[in-house]
């Protein structure tokens, strides 16, 4: 039984009881209302999902009643989820029911499988933006998001200002650990869509049995182990942003549903022919240039504006504060005295190559301020890998794999602690592993 309220509004008392007693099976709790204006009290409650009928009047059947209701509703509850629901099968109205924000739309009279189905997908939408409510908060605008001195850093900051209060879908390629999602984030942040959601999923982090269903959602039976029907990311971010890292993982069959859902503005679930509107704004992150198993025609829909990120070796000037900022955030962490690099260190640091960007600096320095046993940090105690800036070899793979390396003998083999010290997922470490393992 979902743990959900359901709120079925309709002056028809057959169809409140025939609802009460269907719905009641499955969800929770059941509340029915012959009167539209009983919806006020109910505002602001414990309601996850309104199903409400768009014709009240006797007579009416333009459903502009059900679409005033779903404004009034969404005015005070911009995360609420509303079904609407006529004996009018007006194709207009749905549609315009959409673009208003509800998440479905029913006919009646109903087919019982398929209403217990729409409310079940809406309660789990419901309950994924109740789940990421809270993260809102930590996407606030900051006056100062970013260090950036070094004059390619401003250029990319320049790209994101020009960007962001675009819906152009955007492309930010660069390698780990120099910042993409703080950029994903700017970019929404910035944009209209500010005030509502930023789903972000880690494609290659999901295991592709799973990618599509987590994308686009599925119903229940649709496959073995899915035993009710669930809202895929895409619908979770309707409203705002997607974004989606390392895009190039996402396998053909994905790339195929994906380029759909941006041609049709339309999702539609695993084990359904029903097609629900979505609204989303995609931003996508990539490591490398996406390989030629990549569909052009995605790759074209998904990069309208590209902005390249940087390594940290090529924007140094950032670096003193960046370490300022790593050591302040860390010693706060930690409860730790903030202590500061000696003339050595600070050297180090500005002339190592940082394979791992600034993530791999903002973890150098975590662990200096943990291990060191003075009152300034020496250069030892950063750990670093031997530095490429005297003139050895700057293949990036390279580097990527000593690093890999490293991390694996610092934590004994364990894969788990070794991918939390590169900052990338198991699944990530595995492929990085099998790559190097095939050569």
């Amino acid at each position: 039984m979902y743990p959900a309220t359901v709120l079925v509004v309709d002056d028809d008392a057959d169809v409140l009881t025939a609802a009460r007693l269907l719905l009641g099976q499955t969800f929770r709790n059941v509340v029915v209302e012959s009167n539209p204006d009983a919806i006020e009290k109910h505002l602001g409650g414990d309601i996850d999902v309104y199903l409400l009928d768009m014709n009240f009047a006797i007579g009416r059947n333009t459903g502009a009643e059900g679409i005033e209701w779903l404004r009034r509703i969404r005015e005070t509850q911009p995360d609420a989820v509303v079904v609407l629901m006529t004996a009018y099968g007006d194709l207009n109205v749905a549609v315009e029911a959409m673009k208003e924000g509800a998440a479905d739309f029913v006919l009646k009279p109903w087919q019982n499988e398929k209403l217990v189905a729409t409310i079940s997908v809406a309660a789990d939408l419901a309950a994924t933006r109740q789940s990421i409510a809270p993260l809102k908060e930590t996407l606030r605008p900051d006056p100062h998001p970013f260090i950036a001195e070094a004059e390619v850093m401003r250029r990319v900051l320049s790209m994101v200002d020009r960007a962001a209060p675009t819906d152009a879908n955007v492309l930010i390629v660069g390698e780990n650990g120099t910042g993409k999602e703080l950029i994903a984030q700017a970019l929404h942040r910035a944009s209209p869509r500010g005030e509502e959601a930023m789903v972000s999923v880690d494609v290659g982090a999901i295991p592709e049995t799973l990618l599509e269903s987590e994308l686009f959602g599925h119903t229940q039976g649709a496959f073995t182990g899915a035993d009710k029907a669930r809202s895929g990311r895409l619908l979770a971010a309707h409203g705002g942003t997607l974004f989606l890292d390392e895009i190039g993982n996402l396998p053909a069959s994905a790339q195929a549903k994906l380029l759909r859902v941006l041609e049709t503005r339309e999702v539609t679930p695993l084990g359904s022919d029903a097609s629900t509107p979505v609204d989303i704004r995609l931003v996508c992150a990539t490591n490398s240039n996406l390989n030629e198993n990549f569909r052009e025609d995605l790759r074209y829909r998904i990069n309208t504006i590209e902005i390249p990120l940087p390594p940290l070796r090529d924007r140094r000037e950032d670096i003193p504060r960046l370490i300022e900022h790593f050591i302040e955030m860390h010693a706060r962490k930690y409860r730790l005295a903030t202590k500061q690099p000696n003339e050595a260190a600070i050297q180090a640091l500005l002339t190592h190559d940082w394979p791992g960007n600034v993530r791999e600096l903002s973890h150098a320095i975590e662990r200096a301020l943990i291990l060191a046993e003075g009152d300034v940090l020496a250069v030892d105690d950063f750990g670093l890998a031997r530095s490429t800036a005297s003139g050895t070899s700057l293949d990036l793979k390279e580097h990527e794999q000593q690093l890999v390396e490293m991390a694996l003998e610092r934590h004994g083999g364990n894969i788990s602690r070794a991918a939390d010290a590169l900052g990338i997922t198991r699944a990530a470490l595995y492929r990085r592993l099998d790559k190097y393992r095939s050569k």
